[in-house]
């Protein structure tokens, strides 16, 4: 460590000798020697060094007592005090302002240079340095040895051995390493991933800061970027598996490898949560679960994130998810299918979280395997071709005309095809919603009037919004 005053003064060659009461500033450690011949050296003092003057210019008991003054209000270890040159002796009135202040004062004969006594304090700055780079250098080593031979848990675990706190990792708001309580007071840092990921280190306090941090810091950024990219990689893969569940080209056995294969057993039951965004979904490709569900299968499909539960707390899992995307700062809605049986059940617990994100809300609770569940499950029929056979005259009727012939058309199946309850709905006379569906009638080629014709158009719509 730096020198303390102590250990100058009790350097024989320099034989420097104490004028006063030095006791309160022995231990302090001393950050450079300040060589000044003004009489005002405020503005090039920094606290915590010695200050070494012959008083050359200090004539008169005046400006000695305003020079002690200033450098006890600036914090000055003490005050050397060369004699032979401008003073014979120490003024006795410099010891006298010294003593009323506190400030330490050790006489510095001819003989002996300042640059004798600076060099000395460099020397032992200089080491000091030299110990807390080769100290920082082996916790480098260490924190990287641990991550590199285990994982990012060991090597936050090290971090805190060398700091002697505690230290935890969140993501997202969820601790992924060390026991993060918030009603301890931490010392917050965000990590630098590249991602939007909310990352964030604490340490316990109290703790003394350390150069180390920023090392680790890094690490732990270069750790979890990576983590993310690992991720997104096998839920990009293994979304291949569900994709194919669903288009209905992986069946038996061969679906049984499969599913096996992404460590789910195909004779459980299983239920699928679908998490779909329409602003930037492609932060759902490497978005970590919350604990309860990280155990759970999760993939990508069609850049919705699908996670695959095997257990039964299907409810309270959608639950955490909501409030989970909410306190993340993602918006999104959550869709969930029931609990089935063998590989065909993920199948149809897939589509009908598929259909529940249809409802809009932001917890999606699914119907019982719908007819339009049903169709879409059977991905030979080109249900999107015939949606858009009926429904596309009457989209691009309603952009170019600014009607609401669709809005009408949802409305009025959605309101089992009772005229007066659209009119009520939308705010317009009976005459105008009858008047619109003869429109929409002759622009598709099916009449809402009809029940089979209604049922076409109801699949239709479905088959475009979960398209």
């Amino acid at each position: 460590m730096a020198i303390t005053l102590r250990a100058l003064l009790a350097i024989d060659e320099l034989d420097l000798r104490p004028l006063n009461d030095h006791s309160t500033a022995n231990n302090t450690a001393i950050t450079w020697g300040a060589v000044t011949e003004l009489l005002n050296p405020a503005d090039f003092l920094t606290g915590r060094e010695i200050v070494l003057t012959t008083g050359v210019r200090q004539k008169t008991t005046a400006s000695q007592r305003e020079f002690v003054r200033t450098l006890a209000e600036n914090d000055v270890v003490a005050l050397g005090f060369g004699t032979g040159l401008g003073h014979k002796n120490v003024p006795a009135t410099i010891l006298q302002s010294a003593n009323e202040v506190g400030l330490p004062v050790f006489e510095v004969p001819y003989q002996i240079p300042f640059a004798a006594i600076t060099r000395v304090i460099a020397e032992a700055l200089n080491a000091d340095h030299l110990k807390r780079l080769e100290r920082l250098l082996r916790s480098h080593q260490k924190l990287t040895r641990a991550l590199l031979s285990s994982d990012l848990q060991t090597m936050l675990g090290e971090l805190a051995r060398i700091l002697n706190t505690h230290v935890a990792l969140t993501l997202y708001g969820e601790c992924i390493s060390g026991d993060f309580d918030p009603q301890r007071d931490w010392n917050s840092l965000p990590v630098a991933t590249g991602i939007r990921d909310k990352c964030v280190l604490h340490l316990a306090k109290p703790y003394a800061a350390d150069p180390l941090i920023e090392y680790a810091q890094s690490l732990v950024g270069l750790e979890v970027a990576n983590n993310a990219r690992l991720l997104s990689s096998e839920r990009q893969s293994n979304g291949q598996v569900l994709a194919d569940l669903a288009a209905g080209t992986l069946t038996g056995a061969d679906a049984a490898v499969r599913v096996g294969a992404l460590g789910l057993n195909p004779k459980r039951e299983h239920a699928v949560i679908l998490i779909q965004t329409t602003a930037q979904p492609e932060r759902l490709h490497a978005l970590p679960l919350p604990a309860e569900l990280s155990s759970q299968v999760s993939v990508i499909v069609e850049d919705r994130l699908a996670i695959i539960v095997a257990h039964n707390q299907l409810q309270a899992s959608v639950a955490r998810l909501d409030t989970y995307l909410d306190d993340a700062g993602i918006t999104a809605r959550v869709g969930y299918g029931g609990r089935y049986p063998n590989t065909t059940g993920i199948r149809w617990s897939y589509f009908e979280a598929l259909e529940a994100l249809s409802h809009g809300d932001r917890v999606n609770v699914p119907n019982k395997l719908s007819l339009t569940s049903l169709l879409l499950a059977a991905r030979d029929v080109p249900l999107q071709d015939l949606a858009e056979e009926a429904l596309g005259p009457i989209r691009k009727f309603d952009a170019t005309h600014d009607s609401d012939l669709e809005q009408t058309l949802r409305e009025y199946l959605n309101r089992d095809g009772s005229v007066g309850a659209v009119a009520e709905s939308l705010g317009l006379h009976r005459n105008t919603v009858r008047y619109r569906l003869q429109q929409i009638a002759e622009l598709s080629g099916y009449d809402p009037n009809i029940t089979s014709d209604r049922v076409q158009l109801w699949i239709a719509l479905s088959a475009l919004e979960l398209g």
